[in-house]
């Protein structure tokens, strides 16, 4: 058996993307189940199976415990995954680390009613409020002392906890344009380039439930993050036969440079059209 892992919508639920990553960074075998949000019947009907389950994100362990918050999920999975890194090995990386973590789990409200998470669009010229600004200003003085403080390049020297919380704020000021002093701004691309975080907006582009209901009125831009080799839809046959990630048999193509690569299911293929160089069993084909 492996761990349960509860999700809900790919481009919109923030609280998702940071539960994600924990098991995706450190390389954590889980099962993953995904919630339709947009769906209150049928969607958190999944819940109905694991009493006391609310909320998402939600873990359930091996040994049948149900953990629906997301700082529960991480120091649950921090303390049987010792040595997998969530926690920075020296004692005062390590402090820092769940003191930022737990700031980001209680704060920093006005950014979030603001900016809601949309990994869908960037904004070419959205005006935060006041409070907002508020918001910005701590995280911008949080994140530069501790890039100080460790040598970066992640909040505490190595990813952890603490990157995995913050991941969706680096989302929301990204897509919304919001200014940063240079230190926490390069702190900001640095997830956008990373290669977990592309994986997560690959398959948030790719997914059903855009639904657009965090829209803005505003003029948007192109998203400020990596820019994606061109890839499009294509007929087969394909240079291979089984999907890169299932091991199944092709039904679904795209085309890149020129060659045609096949997929079990049209999110497969999708998925990989958003962001090819952000899968690595893709990118096996092509060496």
């Amino acid at each position: 058996m492996t761990d349960i892992l509860i999700l809900g919508d790919r481009p919109y639920s923030s609280w998702s993307l940071r539960a994600w990553l924990l098991f995706e960074v450190f390389n954590l075998p889980r099962e993953t189940k995904w919630v339709d949000l947009s769906d209150k019947e049928a969607g958190w009907g999944a819940l109905a199976p694991y009493p006391t389950a609310r909320t998402v994100p939600t873990m359930v362990s091996t040994e049948g415990a149900v953990i629906s918050d997301s700082l529960a999920i991480a120091e649950e999975l921090a303390s049987r995954n010792p040595e997998a890194g969530l926690l920075p090995a020296g004692a005062k990386a390590r402090a820092t680390a769940r003191t930022l973590a737990a700031e980001m789990h209680s704060g920093f409200f006005a950014l979030r009613r603001g900016c809601a998470m949309n990994l869908l669009v960037a904004y070419a010229d959205f005006a935060p409020a006041d409070d907002v600004n508020a918001d910005l200003a701590r995280i911008d003085s949080i994140w530069s002392h501790a890039l100080d403080a460790f040598g970066g390049p992640w909040l505490c020297g190595s990813y952890s906890i603490a990157d995995a919380f913050f991941a969706p704020v680096a989302a929301r000021i990204a897509g919304h344009g919001l200014e940063m002093s240079p230190a926490a701004a390069s702190y900001v691309n640095r997830h956008l380039a990373d290669p977990a975080f592309r994986r997560w907006r690959a398959m948030a582009l790719a997914s059903e439930s855009n639904s657009q209901r965090y829209a803005k009125d505003n003029a948007q831009k192109p998203w400020p993050g990596p820019t994606p080799r061109a890839a499009e839809i294509a007929q087969g046959p394909s240079v291979n036969s089984a999907c890169p990630y299932s091991g199944d048999p092709v039904t679904d193509f795209m085309a890149l440079d020129g060659k045609v690569y096949g997929f079990c299911n049209p999110f497969c293929r999708d998925k990989t059209l958003a962001d090819p160089e952000a899968w690595p069993s893709f990118m096996a084909l092509l060496d």
